[in-house]
């Protein structure tokens, strides 16, 4: 039997912790996934591996987290909810946890309209909160029309995402309830720009007692661009970002080498937040950015 979960020791023994994504190519080239675990190993406690993000097709996450395992570097398998129905979403739960994968990160998942196959139908069986349950439920040894799993059951980490701005404010920390009472461990949040909101959510979240029985990891992302945080500001939805750090984006002379204090300066606020247990780097194709934000944040593993 292989060892549990890394990233749950780490977090339980109270390490604060850094996550990063690796995306899969949209091939199916090995080197891709090889070489972008080369650049982050030894810099983060573990990756997410995506799935099928933004509905656009790629490798499937459980090949790409299994040769990111190989490479040293724990994966976290992410699963969405868009493209399988309950079966199917059990069958890899078990086949990842049988090639030693050992954390699942459970999201819902971008609808099938805004990717590069609009015309396929979404599954959506079930939604995060209930895919939450399902996998508590396969690792406490039963299936999810209660029958019991015959052998080994899968050993999982589980998580989820959360977004502590989208509308309405007032009930975000309860939607991570929700979650943390179906069942997950830890949670990665959306991109923290506006930290002052994020300290409210998590003031919110230590009062119903989601911090006790939940570590959250704060998302944080460098920008490459003012354009870049612009385009964020306005048009992605569920994102807060201040003027000031348009602003700063705007004025610098080196923008990327801005983009990445942005970043480690909320890293270094969001550490002092009682409840935050690590950070979750979204640094999208730029992965070479990683090990430079955790130097400068002093979180050089």
């Amino acid at each position: 039997m292989n060892a549990g979960s890394s990233l749950k020791q780490v977090l339980e023994a109270g390490v604060f912790a850094v996550t990063s994504e690796l995306g899969p190519p949209k091939s199916a080239d090995p080197q891709v996934i090889i070489d972008k675990a080369g650049i982050l190993k030894g810099h983060v406690n573990a990756v997410n591996i995506t799935d099928n993000q933004t509905a656009i097709v790629r490798m499937s996450s459980a090949a790409a987290a299994k040769i990111c395992l190989e490479q040293g570097l724990e994966p976290v398998m992410q699963m969405t909810c868009r493209d399988r129905n309950r079966l199917a979403m059990q069958a890899d739960i078990l086949g990842a946890s049988a090639l030693g994968i050992k954390n699942l990160l459970c999201l819902t998942g971008d609808h099938q309209s805004f990717g590069n196959h609009a015309e396929a139908v979404g599954v959506f069986d079930l939604d995060s909160v209930t895919l939450i349950k399902m996998a508590k439920d396969m690792r406490d040894g039963l299936f999810q029309n209660g029958e019991e799993i015959a052998g080994v059951a899968p050993d999982l980490f589980i998580g989820a995402a959360a977004n502590p701005y989208a509308d309405p404010f007032p009930f975000r920390a309860l939607r991570l309830a929700k979650k943390v009472e179906a069942g997950i461990d830890f949670v990665q949040t959306q991109i923290v720009f506006n930290v002052d909101k994020f300290e409210e959510f998590m003031n919110q979240c230590r009062e119903l007692g989601v911090t006790e029985r939940c570590k959250i990891l704060a998302g944080v992302a460098p920008l490459k661009s003012a354009g870049m945080a612009r385009y964020m500001k306005k048009r992605v939805a569920g994102m807060d970002v201040p003027g000031e750090v348009v602003e700063r984006m705007s004025a610098a002379e080196d923008a990327q080498d801005e983009g990445i204090q942005v970043c480690v300066d909320v890293i270094n606020r969001v550490r002092e937040i009682e409840g935050v247990a690590g950070v979750h780097i979204m640094a999208v194709e730029w992965e070479n950015a990683v090990p430079e934000i955790v130097r400068r944040a002093g979180l050089d593993k």
